[in-house]
């Protein structure tokens, strides 16, 4: 027997009328992923930061925002704040462990060095540190968050970027 294979997802910049769909794909990212890491008043109230879709849109427009689709319907996405701080990662429970994340990520450390970055930080959920570590991160320092009255850890990890050559095609 094959392992099935997955479809590459394609990317695409975030548009506005997207942010519903995003806000729909964090919660329910929050809500069944990271189950196992998080108690349930941690995810709600991690959860709940999307709840405002004005402000969930605000910070997603002030980052430089892609959105990962299998067959046109977005199924995850990532945030770049500034040159160097990936800020948000989530993928729909129904699209894990297809390359989702893989594809998102490996396209903002691109962005990222493109940018001039020599480094890329990452605060990495304790859902999302097994992802980072694979990618070759190195932790940094554990953080206790507090979010709508629930605490919340995470770990600060940091990835050397390769510089890219100059002048010669890939």
């Amino acid at each position: 027997m094959s392992a099935q294979a997955f479809p590459k997802p394609a990317l695409r910049p975030m548009l506005p009328d997207d942010v519903p769909v995003l806000a729909q794909i964090f919660a329910d990212s929050i809500e069944v992923l990271a189950e196992d890491d998080y108690g349930e008043e941690q995810r709600a109230a991690w959860a709940a930061r999307a709840d405002d879709i004005k402000a969930f849109a605000e910070k997603l427009t002030s980052q430089l925002t892609l959105i990962a689709t299998l067959a046109g319907a977005p199924v995850g996405f990532v945030s770049l704040k500034g040159a160097d701080h990936l800020d948000m990662l989530f993928v729909h429970p129904e699209a894990a462990l297809q390359g989702v994340a893989t594809t998102l990520v490996d396209a903002i450390e691109k962005i990222a060095g493109a940018r001039g970055a020599t480094k890329i930080t990452v605060d990495a959920s304790d859902t999302a540190r097994l992802l980072f570590d694979k990618r070759g991160y190195r932790a940094e320092s554990r953080n206790s968050v507090e979010i709508n009255g629930e605490w919340l850890a995470n770990t600060t990890m940091v990835k050397t970027l390769q510089a890219e050559p100059r002048g010669t095609l890939q």
